[in-house]
């Protein structure tokens, strides 16, 4: 599963890296909470580290399940998916995967999602994924609080207001430039439904590949975001008047030989009219199966859990999915099949999201409802917001874990997720996100300071 080339080849790599102005080779994988982890290398090292050289003490970062007596975790970096940095070309980035005494190491999530990738091939399966990324763009003022940089991006409707994204052009120039130079495709990019806020959307690929980009991109517009003296965040919900970031999974499966989408048909062809095989809906319904359980990998953070309410201190709806349920072109759904068809999408998936362990559950939870033959119902259609509770119940239809608490409690209590990642990952996630979840609880804000210490 670890791939490993010759020593021909890596020294072919070597060479034309070093032809591009190369000096040093970053191999980064991720901790638990997808945040890019390595060493780096002078590329005369290059093969030493291809053959896991670099060592790393595990007890040094979160969720690799390892204690101060425990040998070290190596990392292999993928020679397929090398990045020369656009803004310091002469690093390339590399993503890794974690080895274990030579062996794939189970609590990389990266490593998790190519064993489910894996098993969907043993099916004649790849998955394709999509991942729409949004940010906020701001100020750090003297007192550590953000702020929108440009004065005139004041709307209370912000969406796609010409003037707003004009405002932080030199900032957007840079980033899709770049993602074209990459050979991402970029199609779209707007200002989003919130002030400072931005989209970028590039066209899909292998659930892999797609996975090592979102981590990419992160780091990548906060370096020029900084380069412009402004913070770029992913954080799910910097301002609780305002929507929050998504990164909703555009997920469908194709066929390893002929690389045809599996999920596509012709509307006529679908008695929903959406444009979904019956695979297509069983994958959907393996997802809803398990989705309270998958809300904590979509969206584990505390805070992710004040983007996903319906309106909260907004004057609006938030868009935010907070059901467990599935539907056409409808965003109040935490599933949706978007106009066309031939995919579906996650919505409750935010910017916090370490993307390989969400597409492994995803996955995993995918081909789950194709060997069960599950089916999700009917699709929801209507403005889901408004249901009375009533409806609600009537409909089957149950509420998305509404804390991290909670989330972490279904995710727990879920069998499938031990037999996905197995016990290690999976303990190692609910032990650190316990945690965050205390340390969230018991600290005092600022809010409650305001509100009790001059009530009582």
């Amino acid at each position: 599963m670890i791939d490993i080339k010759d020593d021909i080849e890596i020294k072919r790599i070597e060479k034309d890296l070093r032809d591009k102005g190369v000096k040093y080779c970053m191999g980064t994988y991720v901790d638990i909470h997808g945040i890019p982890k390595g060493k780096v290398v002078p590329i005369d090292h290059l093969l030493h580290m291809a053959q896991g050289s670099e060592l790393y003490t595990g007890y040094a970062l979160d969720g690799l399940g390892q204690q101060p007596n425990d040998d070290e975790i190596a990392s292999v970096p993928d020679l397929n998916h090398i990045i020369q940095l656009p803004w310091q070309p002469e690093v390339a980035w590399m993503p890794a995967d974690n080895t274990f005494k030579g062996e794939p190491y189970p609590l990389n999530t990266r490593v998790a999602l190519k064993t489910v990738l894996a098993e969907a091939a043993k099916m004649g399966f790849g998955m394709n994924l999509g991942i729409e990324a949004e940010l906020f763009v701001l100020k750090k003022m003297e007192d550590g609080s953000l702020s929108v940089p440009n004065p005139d991006d004041k709307l209370a409707k912000p969406c796609y207001d010409a003037q707003s994204f004009l405002g932080q052009f030199q900032w957007l120039d840079k980033v899709a430039s770049t993602i074209n130079d990459l050979g991402w495709d970029l199609y779209s990019l707007d200002h989003e439904d919130a002030n400072g806020q931005f989209e970028f959307d590039f066209m899909y690929a292998d659930a892999l590949t797609s996975c090592d980009r979102f981590t990419f991109l992160r780091m990548m517009t906060k370096e020029y975001a900084k380069q412009e003296g402004l913070v770029a965040t992913f954080m799910p919900k910097p301002f609780a008047n305002k929507t929050g970031n998504g990164a909703h999974f555009n997920m469908s499966l194709y066929d390893l030989n002929t690389g045809e989408n599996i999920f596509k048909c012709n509307p006529k062809d679908d008695p929903n009219g959406l444009g979904l095989t019956a695979i297509g809906y069983q994958f959907i319904a393996g997802i809803l199966k398990h989705g309270r359980s998958l809300c904590a990998a979509f969206a584990p953070t505390v805070n992710s859990y004040k983007r996903l309410v319906r309106q909260g201190d907004m004057p609006y709806f938030t868009w935010a999915p907070v059901f467990n349920s599935f539907g056409s072109n409808n965003r109040t759904n935490s599933i949706r099949v978007p106009m066309g068809g031939g995919r579906c999408e996650s919505r409750n998936a935010d910017g916090a999201v370490n993307p390989y362990l969400a597409a492994t559950l995803a996955l995993a939870a995918g081909l789950e409802g194709i060997k069960e033959g599950l089916h999700p119902g009917k699709p929801q259609d209507d403005n889901l917001y408004d249901l009375t509770e009533a409806e609600r119940r009537d409909r089957g239809i149950n509420f998305l874990p509404r804390t991290l608490a909670e989330a972490v409690d279904a995710f727990e209590r879920d069998p499938f997720v031990e037999k996905t990642l197995g016990s290690g990952l999976r303990n190692e996630f609910i032990r650190y996100k316990r945690q965050e979840w205390n340390d969230y609880h018991t600290a005092v804000s600022a809010w409650e300071v305001d509100r009790y210490s001059h009530l009582f």
